[in-house]
Formats: C-alpha cells, structure tokens, sequence
C-alpha cells in the first residue's frame, strides 16, 4: 500500500493553515504545516514532503526566498499562494521555478484539483519518485513485485522480508539514488518523525541489508551517507 501524499502548508495566518490542513486530510493527504519559513525548513528537513503550498507574503523570510532554495536543492513541486495585487512576485515565483499559484481568496476545491494536477503532472517525469504500483522492477540482481511482495534474485531464489522490512525498501525503490534522511525514511514507512536517539531505522537497515546485500559488511546496494541517511546505490527499471 502506497503512502499517501504528504503536502506542506505554510502560511503565516493560522486560521488558513488550519482549513486548509482539515480540508486535505479529508481528502486523503498528510499534512504539515509551517508558520513561516523557518519552520518549513525544518518540516523538509525531517519529513519526506511531496508538494509544498506556499504564501508569498509572510513575516521575516518569505515564500519566494524558500522557492528560490527549493528550486536550487530539487524538484519539490511548489503551489504559491498570492493576494491580489502581488501579481509581480506571482510572476517571479513562477519564473523561479514554482509550479502553479493561487490567488486569495480561493476555493479550497480549486487548490485540491491543482495540487492532484501537480502532482500528476510532476510523476510522470522521469527525474520524479518512481512509484512501485502495477508492475515489477529490476534492482541490481533483484526482481521485485511490489504488489506480491516478493523478492527474488538472479538464482531464482527468494528473500523472506518481513512487512516493516518490505516498507523500507520501498522506500528506496520509490527513491532510487537519492538520500534520505532517517527521519524521512520513518515518514515514509511509518509515517512518524524521529524521537531523540531512535534508532528504528538503522536497526531496520542493517536487518534489510543481511538479507539482500551479497556482503552486508560492505555494502554496495544500500549505502550509508554519514551524517545525512541511506540511498538506493544502484538504479531501478520497470521490468
């Protein structure tokens, strides 16, 4: 079963982020949300967050200074949201690289369908996650059918992973070569951030690795980057 959405709201008017964070979560997204920048930031930091809804206007470092180092680090899909009369920096924002905008007020039905469309739009390119549904995927000597749950290497032979360890790889699956934290690594497979000193998810990597590493003492599929998570070292194919 795949995770679904998680969307990050940030505005400085709480009666907004609120309405906003109860309409999608009805809708069936995860949700976060940030007062200002500086709590966004922090959000991406520790969560593996999908699309972000940004306010332009807001107190202290605004939404097109966090476009601009979003647009800098990634691909993260990005919808602004504008008062009428920032025409100008809507135009900047979308020169900067954000993916849609809308202006207040707005219809919370009309942001939900441009935030499906996003999102849509953005998966569908291959520098995109890559979603583990309908299909099997090849990843190094691995033959994996995520619907089945099952795993089997060139010999033939299968890999009995439990349903937590099955969660972690596809993780990676779905984020082939690129780092993750091990906070965004429990949002996605447990959908939770990170206590002080947890260490659920090394001690789930190390238990995933001894049954598809050929030496998990060194190893060459899952690697670990000191200081900033694990990664899918090799690349994953439709089969």
């Amino acid at each position: 079963m795949t995770e679904a959405p998680h969307i990050l709201v940030v505005d400085d008017h709480r009666d907004i982020r609120d309405a906003l964070a109860k309409y999608l979560v009805k809708n069936g997204y995860r949700v976060t949300q940030a007062e200002n920048v500086a709590a966004a930031r922090r959000a991406l930091r520790d969560a593996a967050i999908d699309l972000a809804v940004l306010d332009i206007m807001m107190p202290g470092e605004d939404g097109l200074s966090l476009t601009r180092d979003l647009r800098a680090q990634g691909e993260l899909p990005i919808i602004l949201l504008t008062a009428v009369a920032e025409e100008t920096d809507r135009i900047v924002g979308l020169e900067m690289g954000a993916d849609d905008y809308l202006t207040k007020p707005f219809n919370p039905r009309e942001l939900l369908a441009r935030i499906k469309a996003v999102l849509r739009r953005t998966n569908s390119l291959p520098h995109q996650t890559l979603s583990t549904e309908g299909g099997r995927l090849r990843a190094g000597p691995w033959l994996i059918d995520p619907a089945q749950q099952d795993l089997r290497g060139d010999n033939g032979e299968s890999a009995d992973l439990s349903t937590a360890e099955f969660r972690l790889l596809q993780a990676f699956l779905t984020h082939p070569q690129r780092v993750l934290s091990r906070d965004q690594l429990l949002d996605l497979t447990q959908g939770r951030s990170a206590a002080p000193f947890d260490r659920s998810i090394d001690n789930l990597v190390s238990r995933l690795r001894r049954k598809i590493e050929p030496d998990p003492k060194n190893p060459t599929l899952i690697k670990t980057h000191w200081g900033g998570g694990y990664s899918l070292a090799v690349p994953v194919e439709p089969v």
